[in-house]
């Protein structure tokens, strides 16, 4: 599948039926345009199961709670509209991406109460996120902005509005030759890049940034405990920027970036060392198994 995403043949889930992919439309006064209230998963299939499916299913219930929306399906439902997308695309292989928001209705302003709570699934066959990143390291930038502090949004939350100044530091690293930028939060510690967590590799031990004020990702949980049951020591902490040049590794994880090891931030350089090597093959074959 190529081209535009708002023009591919397929099939795209939405409010309970399947939708023809070019048909699947809001309304210009739909209210999570003018105002975000809108949360989403992304997700991967392989050889046709969905890694830890339930798991961002219930995830987007508890994101949609948080901004004070109601999903108005069961995780049940969004576990079979997912599966059934996938059906009617013919994918075995694919990214999912559940996304749910306050519509067009009633209320045209910051209030939204009247406003129904709308649900899509749509996919597509994706790979790399980083391209040939996968195999020689990533490189990033430093971002100039801040993940922001967990009283004025909330940060656990999987909310479109918190993606604005990704959406800008990517493309700000971007514009620099780097794949990604590696942000700070708001009292200056480092966080995560603009859409994965991040590790460090230290004298054999693994540092990473306490997700107290950013997503603490599936995939997140999913490698640390991979680390645990290795053996391998995990330290969730607060990480200063000077320490960077301590670090000899590094690494990125995420649905769409799977585990992608970094070999630059900024003035830093990381090796794609052993251990890094090994959690991404390992990570591998979790999921295809």
């Amino acid at each position: 599948m190529a081209g535009a995403y708002d023009d591919r043949d397929g099939w795209i889930w939405m409010d309970g039926q399947m939708v023809e992919w070019r048909n699947a439309k809001v309304h210009i006064l739909t209210h999570a345009l003018h105002y975000a209230s809108s949360v989403f998963e992304g997700e991967r299939c392989y050889n046709g199961k969905i890694f830890k499916s339930v798991a961002h299913s219930e995830r987007l219930h508890r994101s949609a709670n948080l901004l004070d929306m109601e999903i108005p399906y069961t995780v049940e439902e969004i576990e079979k509209a997912k599966y059934d997308m996938l059906a009617a695309n013919g994918w075995k292989d694919a990214y999912v991406r559940a996304v749910a928001w306050r519509g067009a209705g009633d209320d045209m302003g910051v209030s939204a109460k009247r406003n129904p709570v709308r649900l899509a699934v749509a996919g597509w066959e994706w790979g790399n996120y980083y391209g040939d990143a996968k195999m020689k390291g990533a490189k990033l930038d430093i971002s100039k902005w801040r993940r922001p502090d967990p009283k004025t949004i909330p940060s656990e939350a999987k909310a479109a509005g918190l993606y604005m100044i990704c959406t800008m530091s990517k493309h700000a690293a971007e514009a620099k030759g780097c794949s990604d930028a590696l942000m700070m939060d708001y009292r200056g510690y480092v966080a995560e890049a603009t859409g994965a967590n991040v590790f460090f590799v230290k004298n054999g031990e693994v540092h990473t940034p306490k997700p107290d004020c950013f997503l603490n990702g599936i995939t997140r949980q999913t490698v640390i405990q991979m680390l645990k049951d290795k053996g391998i020591t995990v330290h969730e902490r607060h990480i200063e920027p000077v320490e960077l040049a301590g670090f000899e590794q590094c690494w990125l994880t995420g649905t769409a970036a799977e585990v992608t090891p970094v070999g630059q931030i900024g003035d830093f350089h990381f090796e794609v060392g052993a251990l890094t090597r090994d959690i991404s093959e390992s990570y591998e074959r979790l999921v295809r198994a």
